[in-house]
């Protein structure tokens, strides 16, 4: 249950009110943004609540029980604290948000009514609205086992038990070259095949992404080392001297999980499942029929 200071409500049950909203935006990077749609400036908890930023936002959608709390906040772009370069590069994806009924006479007295996080982010011509859900949406994602040919468990973890700082598993490198903003070039002495490091991350140790991970789609090896192809864009800028490590990736499949990491034991998927043309089979004459598995190792 919500509860209300009792200073607080007792302007509320006044004739005319002193309140505003305000919210409150922590990015994964750890930089913490505020806004409010007061015609003045707010603070509180350390951070500035920005006015005239153009940001709204629509009712909350509260209920009872389990189902999830939702709103959502827009806004046109033209404040330096939110641009369309750091929304494309995913620096608000899953970003914390915290939204406060607030005195603007006295910013001690505030109640919080929401808090959640950024979904997905649409934008069109300088605009942009983002999806906010609240915290029982967590309890919506899927949980157990997938009944597939491929492995279920992520790359070095807990099910999978590969060790990604083994030295065959990871290259300490650095950046030759930028071609493009998720296409870079660098060094490589490792004797590993040209597509090692597909599906795999790279770690940055120096420069503007340092201490981020980004995900590798595709390498291949080239005269002056390894060409990396990212997924996505990394939040800053790479440049030729940054350093980083390559690790190792998986394409979930049993034969890799056999013959690149040796750790057939720990597969998580099913390979020997029956494909879909498994309902037009029909039985011929010769060979064995016993009941048995039709996989011969």
């Amino acid at each position: 249950m919500l509860e209300i200071p009792s200073t607080l409500q007792a302007k509320l049950d006044g004739g005319a009110t002193t309140t505003c909203r305000c919210w409150r935006i922590d990015r994964r990077d750890g930089v913490a943004l505020g806004f409010t749609d007061h015609d003045n400036d707010l603070e509180f908890d350390g951070v500035t609540f920005s006015a005239a930023s153009g940001l709204e936002s629509s009712a909350i959608e509260a209920s009872l029980g389990m189902s999830v709390d939702s709103h959502s906040i827009s806004g046109a772009l033209v404040s330096d604290a939110i641009t369309e370069d750091d929304i494309r590069r995913g620096r608000y994806r899953n970003a914390k948000v915290t939204q406060w009924v607030v005195d603007w006479t006295d910013v001690d007295d505030r109640v919080m009514v929401f808090y959640g996080t950024i979904g997905e982010i649409t934008f069109g011509d300088h605009t942009f609205e983002a999806e906010i859900v609240g915290l029982l949406d967590q309890l919506n994602a899927p949980t157990g086992r997938a009944y597939l040919r491929t492995c279920s468990a992520k790359l070095g973890d807990k099910e999978c038990g590969v060790d990604l700082d083994a030295p065959a598993f990871v290259e300490a490198s650095t950046v030759l070259e930028v071609e493009s903003a998720t296409s870079i070039i660098v060094s490589f002495t490792g004797d590993h095949e040209s597509h090692w490091f597909d599906h795999g991350k790279m770690s940055w140790k120096t420069g503007l992404n340092a201490g981020n991970i980004s995900a590798i789609r595709v390498t291949e090896k080239v005269t002056a080392g390894i060409r990396v192809y990212l997924w996505s864009e990394p939040d800053g800028d790479a440049s030729v001297g940054d350093t980083l490590d390559l690790y190792a990736g998986c394409d979930k499949r049993a034969e890799t999980c056999r013959t690149k990491f040796s750790n057939i034991l720990n597969f998580r998927g099913f390979p020997h499942m029956p494909g879909e043309d498994w309902m037009i089979n029909y039985p011929t004459s010769g060979g064995k029929h016993d009941g048995g598995s039709l996989f011969r190792s």
